[in-house]
């Protein structure tokens, strides 16, 4: 066999895992950069208050009202009390669909943490379009679920037992 063939075939051998060697370090180092960009770090500061002052005002004054028979939770995210994995429906769709929403306070029963009724507090943004939209969209799904739902308007502005019938007529629509 011709020398320089030899060479040449010999030079081919050992380059050639070298080459695949470096290409796969490259590769991971491209790989891992990328990680590196995908994965950031957020940072947060904790909220003074995680409801209005009416809402805190309003809380106090349910939980005078109706805390010896339910526990009463504020700010529940819809995805909290739905559950999205109905047959036949985009999983993801249904969860995104939820995503982001809540309702200002959710009734629980204190024998076995089932909601009794979901409560909402309407103030003047909820005469914008976009709201009356989310409103409307939300009143749908809680009557879909067969949670009720009361809505509050200028609740400072009503006695106690109003409000206590407003909430209960909800919760008798329902069942």
């Amino acid at each position: 066999m011709d020398p320089s063939l030899l060479a040449f075939i010999l030079a081919i051998l050992i380059a050639a895992p070298v080459l695949a060697l470096m290409i796969q370090k490259s590769s991971f180092k491209a790989t891992n950069n990328q990680k590196t960009i995908k994965k950031s770090t957020y940072h947060y500061f904790a909220k003074n208050y995680i409801m209005t002052q009416r809402e805190s005002e309003f809380f106090k004054q349910l939980n005078e009202m109706l805390g010896s028979k339910w526990y009463i939770i504020p700010q529940v995210h819809l995805s909290a009390l739905l559950n999205h994995k109905v047959k036949g429906q985009n999983w993801n769709a249904a969860f995104k669909h939820i995503n982001g929403k809540s309702v200002d306070y959710v009734l629980l029963s204190k024998e076995n943490m089932k909601p009794v009724c979901a409560i909402e507090l309407d103030d003047s943004t909820h005469d914008r379009t976009d709201r009356t939209e989310r409103d409307a969209e939300v009143e749908r799904i809680f009557a879909s679920a067969k949670i009720p739902l009361a809505r509050l308007r200028k609740p400072e502005e009503m006695s106690r037992q109003e409000i206590v019938n407003i909430i209960a007529e909800a919760i008798k629509r329902v069942k």
